[in-house]
């Protein structure tokens, strides 16, 4: 049942950093045509179709699943400090997408002054944090 859970685990976080990527990519686009009413309306769809109905899924099974694991596998905190800065990395991209969904619903409203500069700058955490994951999953360092 671990290898079926952790198999789900990678799927749900494959999708999960879907959204972590386009969605900053979409409020690129949001910030940078503010001016164009009809193209912000179909942004401002794709934004909250990506999010209600792909990221929080994704989120939701990325989480339940990783809990999952470490409840069926708790000795995992004994096979080095690797997993403590995985899980650190997991915690700081839960609230990096708590922040996407902040920035999301103050576009929606039209209350957010935040550059398409910065939106891109703001991609580039969730690519970090990911490749702090990855090597601390795969390589094991310490």
């Amino acid at each position: 049942m671990y290898l079926w859970i952790k198999a789900f685990h990678v799927i749900s976080v494959i999708s999960w950093m879907a959204v972590l990527f386009y969605l900053p990519r979409l409020f690129v686009y949001h910030a940078e045509n503010k001016d164009n009413k009809d193209f912000v309306k179909v942004v401002k769809v794709m934004e909250y179709k990506l999010h209600k109905f792909i990221g929080i899924p994704a989120f939701w099974a990325t989480v339940l699943s990783g809990l999952a694991l470490i409840f069926l596998n708790p000795e995992i905190f004994k096979t080095g400090a690797w997993i403590h800065l995985k899980l650190t990395a997991a915690v700081l991209l839960i609230g990096y997408y708590i922040h996407l969904a902040v920035i999301r619903r103050k576009l929606e409203n039209d209350q957010c002054t935040k550059s398409g500069k910065f939106f891109r700058m703001y991609n580039e955490i969730p690519t970090i944090l990911m490749i702090i994951i990855v090597i601390m999953v795969i390589v094991r360092p310490f």
